[in-house]
């Protein structure tokens, strides 16, 4: 006999108790934990290869079980699961300890990690030394704290992952791009770079880390002096590896994104993105949809790209310096073409698409003017070695600090209880800046509207992370473009009436700015005839 569900309610209902089997998941899961936090007070386990083992399969399939006491005896299809009700997921008191608690492990991680048990100049002991025996298997070196970090962070998108895939099954879309978010993160930011570590054994390779899905700008080590060094010295597979990095931003990047959109990136391989959609997905409803915060997101996230194409322009030019005996390339001849390429770039937009862009084409004009000026510093203020009066390394390490440490992770992820998943691609994150300039400009990609099916429910704008007011859109039946979109689709998953799809389609009429009231200010029929 099939259940049927009596409460059509959009809105949700209090939260259901934790059945028998969520019980049973907890305390799986907890034991694993437990294991860890044992191992971080110095708690020395006799094997700890079969320890680790027994934690990290503690951890995955206490979250599993979890997921399927939560939703194998549910109906197909979104509701809501009582997430404003919850205090975890509606900045109660458990979201404010669950973030305090990130944020914690997150500062410990990056700046106090000999808390941990990292030991440079021995071994290592804590929690760190738990996961010296994967470590050695994988790349054969003991483990440091980032290792730690990309194994419980690979955990995390594959276990919350499998929840999310059961969560939303009745959706193509969502458990395929899930899995292809757990591939990429398993394979190409994990595996394959440990992988590679060993080549290091070989005197002929001195291969940097490198994460072979990340793309510049989101890789801002790609440039540092001491990764061009590294990956021009391991002779072809170095070289093709920095040909690759560079041909990711020039090429490949835009033409998936005009045929895709950013979502190729931002909801199908990015590691961040991966990680906001499965282990955040709770927490999605709680980003910021007011117009101030668009506002703010725009200025931001727009200044933290300027920042990281001056600070990468001007770590270039200091690494290249003017001896054409050295590099055929010079730090002159380098600034001078990068000044007429984007000068190239923005002429083009503001040419072609200034009427699209409308008064955003004036902050790019801002954005253009300051980095030309930025160049000109860097060209006549500089020395082969500093950036006007900082030394290059110190303000990299800055660079570094500032977006790859507190605003990527710290903020970024200790927050999701508090600001929603997505706070770093939205504010922080210079690829999704590019991406989404390229999206708003000459992507095939938009989210399409049936206004006339709309039940103005608000489950799009609720639950779209990304702070988009998508019932807006959908009540006036315009095409969903904006640079912010990363295509996740969820918007369409929890639509009740089949309003929303994403798709690809030509350029023209892709942005209709007209707000209009289908059926009454406006020829039905002609409308689809000009479409």
């Amino acid at each position: 006999m099939s259940t049927v569900q009596h409460n059509m309610s959009l809105t949700g209902e209090p939260p259901k108790t934790l059945n028998t089997v969520q019980k049973i998941a907890t305390i799986i899961g907890m034991f694993g934990l437990a294991i860890l936090l044992l191992a971080s007070f110095n708690v020395t386990f006799p094997n700890k290869a079969v320890w680790l083992s027994i934690s990290l399969l503690s951890i995955t399939g206490g979250i599993i079980l979890f997921a399927r006491g939560a939703y194998a005896n549910e109906l197909e299809g979104i509701k809501n699961h009582g997430v404003w009700f919850k205090s975890v997921s509606s900045r109660g008191f458990l979201a404010w300890i669950t973030g305090i608690a990130l944020t914690g492990f997150y500062i410990v991680l990056y700046f106090y990690a000999e808390y941990l048990g990292l030991n440079a100049n021995g071994e290592n002991t804590g929690v760190i030394s738990l996961f010296d025996p994967l470590s050695r298997l994988l790349n054969g070196n003991p483990a440091s704290q980032w290792f730690v970090y990309g194994t419980l962070y690979t955990i995390a998108i594959f276990a919350f992952g499998i929840k999310f895939i059961w969560k939303y099954r009745h959706n193509r879309y969502e458990r395929i791009r899930t899995m292809s978010v757990m591939f990429f993160q398993t394979a190409f930011a994990f595996l394959i770079p440990e992988f590679m570590a060993r080549l290091n054994t070989s005197e002929a390779y001195n291969l940097p880390y490198y994460d072979l899905k990340s793309v510049w700008p989101l890789n801002y080590y790609l440039f540092d002096g001491y990764s061009l060094d590294g990956l021009l010295s391991s002779g072809n597979l170095g070289l093709y590896m920095l040909l690759f990095g560079v041909a990711s931003i020039f090429i490949i990047t835009p033409i998936l994104t005009y045929k895709y959109g950013k979502r190729w990136y931002c909801s199908w391989v990015c590691g961040c993105g991966g990680l906001a959609e499965t282990a955040g997905d709770p927490f999605r409803h709680l980003s910021d949809k007011s117009m101030f915060a668009w506002k703010v997101e725009r200025w931001v996230v727009h200044s933290v790209l300027v920042f990281a194409v001056v600070m990468t322009t001007a770590l270039v030019s200091t690494y290249l310096g003017n001896d054409s005996n050295a590099y055929w390339l010079t730090k002159d001849v380098f600034l001078i073409g990068a000044g007429v390429f984007l000068t190239l770039i923005f002429a083009g937009i503001w040419f072609f698409k200034r009427d699209a862009l409308k008064k955003d084409a004036r902050y790019g004009a801002v954005g253009y003017f300051v980095i030309i000026i930025a160049l000109l510093g860097i060209h006549y203020g500089s020395g082969n070695s500093n950036i006007f009066i900082f030394e290059a390394a110190v303000l990299r390490q800055w660079y570094g600090f500032l977006i790859g440490a507190i605003f990527s992770g710290v903020i970024g992820t200790g927050f999701y209880p508090i600001f929603g998943s997505r706070v770093w691609c939205r504010f922080g994150c210079p690829m999704a800046a590019i991406l989404g300039l390229q999206q708003r400009l000459f992507s095939r990609f938009r989210i399409t509207t049936n206004g006339g099916q709309c039940i103005s429910c608000g489950n799009c704008s609720t639950y779209c992370e990304m702070g988009i007011d998508v019932r807006a859109y959908a009540q006036k039946g315009e095409n969903i473009v904006r640079a912010s979109c990363v295509g996740c689709g969820i918007c369409s998953a929890v639509c009740p009436r089949g309003v929303l799809k994403l798709e690809n389609g030509p350029m023209e009429s892709r942005i209709d700015s007209n707000q209009v009231l289908l059926g009454n200010d406006v020829d039905l029929i002609a409308l689809v005839n000009k479409k």
